[in-house]
C-alpha cells in the first residue's frame, strides 16, 4: 500500500475520523495508487476496450469515493469491492444512456459511401478453385470431406474406406500443393 496505508486502515476512533475528513484530497490520491491500474483494467474491460470512457469511470469512480469519504469501509478488500461495485455501475449507467440516445453520426456524402463488392470473394473463390483442380482426386476429396464438410478425420477415412493415416497424409500433402499453387497465382 505504500506511504498512504494511513488513510486506508480501519477507522477506530474520533480523532482519525477527523483526521481523515481533512484529508480527503489524500484518500482519492490513495485510492489511485492503490487500485488504480486495476480498477482502469476492469474498466477498459466493461466498456469494450474504450480507453477515453473507461478512464472516465474511473474518474467518475474516485470521485464518488472523495464524496462518500466519511461512510467507506477503509479496509483494502471493502475499498476494492466498493470501488469495483461503483465503477460497474457508471459503465452500466453509460450503456443504458446510449442505448435509449442514438449516437450522432457525421454526415457523408453520397459519393464517399463504399458499396460492398462481391467481386473480390468471387475471384478468391476461382482461384481455389482452380488450384484445387491441380491435386489429384484422392488428395482433393479428402480436402473437400474434412474443410468444405467439415468432417473428422475418422468420418473421412470411414467414407473412404482408408485407414486415417493415409487420410492426414492425403491431406497434409493437398495442403501443401495448395499453398503453392496459391503462392504462384499471387
Amino acid at each position: 500500500m505504500g506511504r498512504h496505508t494511513r488513510a486506508l486502515r480501519p477507522v477506530q476512533d474520533q480523532e482519525v475520523v477527523a483526521e481523515f475528513n481533512d484529508a480527503s484530497d489524500d484518500l482519492a490520491k490513495a485510492l489511485y495508487q492503490e487500485f488504480g491500474g486495476s480498477l482502469m483494467a476492469f474498466a477498459l474491460r466493461l466498456t469494450g476496450h474504450d480507453r477515453q470512457w473507461a478512464e472516465d469511470v474511473v474518474q467518475e469512480t474516485l470521485i464518488k469515493a472523495w464524496r462518500n469519504a466519511d461512510k467507506l469501509d477503509r479496509r483494502p478488500e471493502m475499498l476494492r469491492a466498493w470501488l469495483f461495485t461503483v465503477a460497474r455501475r457508471i459503465v452500466i449507467d453509460g450503456w443504458r444512456s446510449r442505448s435509449v440516445r442514438p449516437q450522432e453520426l457525421e454526415e457523408i456524402e453520397s459519393d464517399a459511401i463504399a458499396v460492398s463488392d462481391e467481386s473480390d470473394r468471387t475471384l478468391a473463390a476461382m482461384i481455389v478453385y482452380e488450384a484445387l483442380q491441380g491435386l489429384s482426386p484422392e488428395q482433393r476429396e479428402a480436402i473437400q470431406q474434412t474443410y468444405l464438410r467439415d468432417r473428422t478425420v475418422n468420418e473421412v477415412a470411414a467414407t473412404l474406406g482408408v485407414p486415417p493415416g493415409t487420410v492426414k497424409s492425403r491431406i497434409h500433402h493437398a495442403v501443401r500443393a495448395l499453398r503453392r499453387a496459391l503462392r504462384e497465382r499471387g
